[in-house]
């Protein structure tokens, strides 16, 4: 039995799409111990993942804190890894690469970098869609690959049925109106004419909440929709993945949750401006799809409640 390790450290939505890479990994290294290197937002999750031997917390300091870089080193070492899989692909798990296996080909450290294709730079392979690239890693690395290209994030819930007594919640549609301050390009406007649109169209026959972030409570106050919350705080991951997979629709945009509710099979759409591609994110699922338009400030509330209706036909 050898020992291998998975890199991957965020965020929310990349690990979500990561799901499906982590269980081929696993189901290729079955007489193998598969461990997972993650940063302290992630470490519980990952802890309930199936496919998932042992997680190791990454605290991410600076690479200056030599102290902090030399602790997590030895810690690495001591497990004597035969095999890693860096599907975080960062410049920080590179300066890894160079510190615990500076000579290492794909056959020790499987990575965009060291699995390129010929003849291509890893600036125009990385303008492919996520998926991809994580599958043509892995397959790269002798993996075969049954789940990569289609995650499935499930394993990730937990029991809400209390919070869903407590909000009396049977049928309702789950909005994401947030998204971090320094990625205001990625936010849609018109969240509350979309919640009176629902509310009149569909004849109050299902209950508009919002699961705001710990950053997102305030800002929650500004949303015409029921604000779920457990005892005054955020749901963790793990309630939200539940709170998403019971529900009957989401509208998010594209931020974690979206890429939650795509791989966790549930139907919704994700609204795109001009920051990105849907297909770049690898987001379109059989029940999730994406509008993209050019400016998120002339989409309509109209057209995007025009979607949702004919999903929920």
């Amino acid at each position: 039995m050898s020992n291998i390790l998975i890199i991957k450290h965020g965020s929310l939505g990349d690990i979500a799409q990561a799901c499906g890479a982590i269980q081929d990994i696993s189901e290729n290294h079955k007489s193998d111990e598969v461990h997972l290197l993650t940063t302290k937002p992630f470490f519980d999750l990952f802890k309930k993942n199936p496919y998932v031997s042992n997680v190791i917390l990454d605290n991410r300091l600076s690479r200056f804190n030599l102290i902090y870089l030399y602790s997590l080193m030895k810690n690495i070492k001591k497990f004597k890894f035969t095999k890693v899989y860096d599907l975080q692909n960062s410049s920080r798990t590179s300066f890894y690469k160079k510190i615990l296996f500076p000579k290492a080909t794909k056959e020790k450290w499987s990575s965009t970098e060291t699995t390129l294709p010929e003849g291509i730079t890893k600036q125009d392979f990385d303008k492919d869609s996520v998926l991809f690239r994580f599958d043509h890693q892995l397959k790269s690395s002798g993996i075969i690959t049954n789940h990569t290209l289609s995650p499935n994030f499930s394993w990730s819930t937990s029991e809400i049925s209390q919070i869903k007594n407590y909000y009396q919640l049977e049928k309702y549609i789950v909005l994401f109106p947030f998204c971090s301050p320094h990625l205001i390009s990625k936010k849609w406007s018109y969240y509350n004419d979309l919640i009176s649109l629902i509310n009149e169209k569909l004849e109050n026959k299902f209950k508009v909440v919002i699961a705001p972030g710990p950053e997102e409570i305030k800002e929650a106050a500004s949303i015409n929709a029921l604000c779920i919350l457990d005892n005054g705080k955020a749901l963790d991951i793990s309630q939200l993945a539940a709170l998403i997979k019971d529900s009957s629709f989401v509208v998010a945009n594209d931020t974690g949750p979206a890429h939650m509710t795509a791989h966790l099979g549930s139907k919704g759409i994700a609204l795109f401006g001009a920051h990105t591609t849907a297909h770049k994110v690898s987001i379109e699922r059989e029940n999730f799809k994406a509008i993209q338009v050019s400016d998120l400030t002339k989409l309509s509330a109209p057209k995007v409640f025009e979607k949702l209706r004919l999903s929920l036909d």
